[in-house]
């Protein structure tokens, strides 16, 4: 059964958030309440119905166009490129700044946005990415908002496995870098590089910083993918892909 052709690597990507320590994944795909102003609870009116018919992203987690929209929506959230306020405090909730305007939006709308201009994107995290229940959407959540990469300190071993299931590579600092001892703040372009000719469990490969005005900036990363049929999934474009193309074949 051979493969599809899965672009492995990534050229030109933007940053649609750089998350600390300990993001769960209620944070990346909440179950509570719908607010009205979220992308979810817009796309809720727009098809006629009642604030008060909303329900929760919990009640509503069969339906992809509810569930895209919340993926890393919690009011909870903080996005480290938003910057902080007056008083030291940084703004809670979905929200980013799509570059290269630098205007802040709703993460939905900035992905949206980023996939309609063949823009890859990256999300950063730190220590733990992925905490708490296993809830499959935190992953099928950033495939469809055209995530390409997770680049963290650490990853709850579960959302790991996850993401890799989803076709989304799980990147891992090595030693004691991270977004913030790099000072990535988000209106770079980034590259990763070493996984063009193929990729087996483990290898290192290189996060490309580019930043405006300066020379690139090459750290070591880590795969994720930690098992052979872990890289059959990977290069099948995901775990239901894979298995489609098995269940075909035979």
């Amino acid at each position: 059964m051979q493969p599809v052709a899965v672009s492995i690597g990534v050229k030109g990507a933007r940053a649609l958030g750089i998350f600390g320590d300990s993001i769960t994944t209620d944070h990346i795909s909440p179950a509570g309440a719908i607010k009205d102003t979220s992308p979810a609870g817009q796309w809720l009116i727009a098809n006629n119905v009642m604030k008060a018919d909303f329900n929760s992203y919990g009640a509503r987690r069969g339906n992809h166009e509810v569930m895209m929209r919340g993926t890393f929506a919690n009011v909870r959230i903080k996005n480290l490129m938003i910057p902080s306020q007056a008083d030291g405090s940084r703004i809670e909730g979905g929200f980013t700044l799509r570059q290269p305007s630098g205007e802040q939006t709703p993460i939905y709308d900035a992905a949206m946005k980023y996939i309609e201009d063949g823009v890859p994107t990256i999300v950063f995290g730190g220590e733990e990415y992925g905490t708490g229940s296993s809830r499959d959407w935190a992953a099928k959540g950033t495939q469809l908002l055209g995530v390409k990469a997770v680049i963290a300190r650490s990853f709850e071993r579960i959302h790991r496995s996850n993401l890799v299931g989803m076709g989304v590579l799980p990147l891992q600092f090595v030693g004691s870098d991270s977004a913030q001892t790099l000072e990535i703040v988000g209106n770079e372009t980034f590259d990763i590089e070493g996984l063009e000719r193929g990729i087996k469990p483990q290898q290192d490969a290189t996060l490309v910083i580019n930043r405006i005005g300066a020379k690139p900036q090459r750290v070591t990363i880590r795969l994720r993918i930690d098992t052979p049929i872990e890289v059959e999934y990977y290069k099948h474009g995901g775990i239901l892909p894979f298995v489609l193309r098995q269940l075909l074949a035979a």
